[in-house]
């Protein structure tokens, strides 16, 4: 029996929407296990300068990740989709163990399998170094409050 993570391709913009806040919530929990099985187990990734695949890889490098970017929040937006493809916006603000608070801006694009795994990600990213009093992201770590506004109503 295969895995199935709804909602299934092909996207609608309703669809779509919910497939980037999922994607968003699991992010936002710092859990690489559990961003990881969104992913088919052979997933192809380009992240900045780094190419992973599989399943195993995407986990040791969310590890990596969150160890240096602390107290992660992250939002992301849908830009277009189109069958089983998605392309999404991002912004998300962290610091690092120096305390230096830093936004990072990306594109991702996604193609999903039949049964709603992602099985490519292709991700851009620029990091802006932001002062403190700069943040725009305030919630408790974890999920994004559902009144929270959206990266185009905060203008990013």
């Amino acid at each position: 029996m295969s895995e199935s993570r709804p909602p299934l391709p092909p996207f609608t913009a309703e669809t779509a929407a919910q497939k980037a806040r999922m994607a968003e919530d699991a992010w936002n929990s710092r859990d690489p296990a559990r961003v990881a099985l969104a992913y088919t187990t052979d997933s192809h990734w380009r992240n900045r300068a780094e190419f992973l695949q599989g399943r195993d890889a995407i986990q040791a490098f969310l590890t990596r990740k969150w160890s240096r970017e602390l107290d992660y929040r992250l939002i992301k937006e849908v830009w277009a989709f189109h069958g089983n493809r998605i392309a999404v916006r991002f912004a998300y603000e962290w610091h690092d163990d120096s305390g230096s608070w830093f936004r990072s801006y990306g594109n991702e694009n996604w193609e999903f399998d039949e049964h709603g795994l992602m099985r490519l990600r292709i991700a851009s990213i620029n990091d802006l170094p932001i002062s403190a009093a700069d943040r725009k992201y305030h919630w408790p770590l974890g999920r994004r409050p559902d009144d929270h506004p959206s990266l185009s109503a905060l203008g990013l």
